[in-house]
């Protein structure tokens, strides 16, 4: 049994172990692999585990030993599911392994905007409190979550967490779902998509990208957002508008952007979102904690496991 890794860097740059793998089947172990080097490095994989490394139609056809493909992501979009069900190819990923970390971010990113907390962290380094004549130092508006509304559009795991959160914070929530209003705790107030964009303080994206989401935030959406919102991504990069946000930035339409991806990642330099002091961008981190990556590890090797026992978990192409 070959069991061929593509991409572990981002999961695993060597703080965890892939060591129960090795007792599974004969272990090989990439930190990246170019889309040039995907199919000499998977020729021989009965199991190909992936994290973002396109896999595609094209090249499962000259890759017919591989029988299962593990992503060691929630999302999958970088493999093509229908092409691996019909060769019988069985494709699993790792959901809900990284909620906790994720609306954690959320709220770190909120709590810069809100408190300013690495401005004034500058700000004391420098001497800029030491030259005062009081005791006390500010030079930005400085908010107070409770009692402002917070947006949630999408209810999975990692949105019920935000609510929660949220809710301990004293703010008020309202979420757009598919989820009916009974199936919701009661400090949840469901609305519209149009509800949520022009009564939202704080708006926060945790839907899934899909062709009806796609740049869901653009110029038209955008400009019915109550004037100077916060507005946080810590789901797909193009759920946005890069250049329409850019824009609502720059007009003071939005307040704030705060994001953990971006609609190219990396990003080239010539992003706009990089390019405005109130955007707040960090690079895709937001699932990257010890814990959360020790859970997807200890899931991915799990899943391999179920798979050759012959009950496969997690799957995303029901054969």
């Amino acid at each position: 049994m070959n069991i061929v890794i593509l991409d572990s860097f981002a999961a695993n740059p060597g703080d965890l172990s892939w060591q129960p793998l090795s007792a599974i089947g004969e272990l090989t172990v990439y930190d990246f692999t170019r889309p040039d080097e995907l199919l000499e490095r998977a020729k021989n994989a009965d199991i190909l585990i992936t994290n973002k490394v396109l896999i595609k139609a094209e090249h499962l056809q000259l890759l017919p030993r591989v029988r299962y493909i593990g992503i060691l992501a929630t999302g999958y979009n970088n493999v093509d599911i229908e092409a691996a069900r019909q060769r019988g190819i069985i494709v699993t990923n790792i959901p809900a392994y990284s909620t906790d970390s994720v609306a954690q971010l959320v709220f770190a990113h909120l709590l810069n905007v809100t408190n300013h907390v690495d401005h004034y962290a500058h700000e004391s380094r420098a001497g800029v409190w030491s030259k005062q004549q009081g005791f006390c130092y500010w030079n930005t508006p400085l908010l107070e979550l409770t009692g402002k509304a917070i947006g949630i559009v999408g209810l999975g795991n990692i949105g019920l967490r935000v609510a929660n959160i949220a809710h301990t914070f004293g703010m008020d929530v309202f979420a757009s779902t598919r989820k009916s209003s009974k199936e919701l705790p009661s400090f949840i107030q469901k609305t519209t998509f149009q509800g949520l964009l022009t009564t939202s303080d704080v708006l926060t994206l945790h839907c899934p990208l899909t062709d009806n989401t796609y740049h869901l935030m653009n110029a038209d959406t955008l400009s019915l957002m109550k004037h100077g919102a916060i507005l946080i991504n810590t789901g797909r990069g193009p759920l946005v508008n890069d250049q329409d946000v850019a824009n609502a930035l720059k007009s003071g339409q939005l307040t704030a952007y705060c994001a953990d991806v971006l609609s190219e990642e990396p990003p080239s330099m010539d992003n706009p979102l990089l390019h405005c002091h109130n955007a707040y961008i960090t690079p895709h981190v937001a699932w990257a904690t010890f814990e959360a990556r020790s859970r997807l590890v200890d899931i991915a090797i799990d899943n391999v496991r179920s798979f050759i026992e012959g009950h496969p978990q997690h799957v995303v192409n029901a054969i």
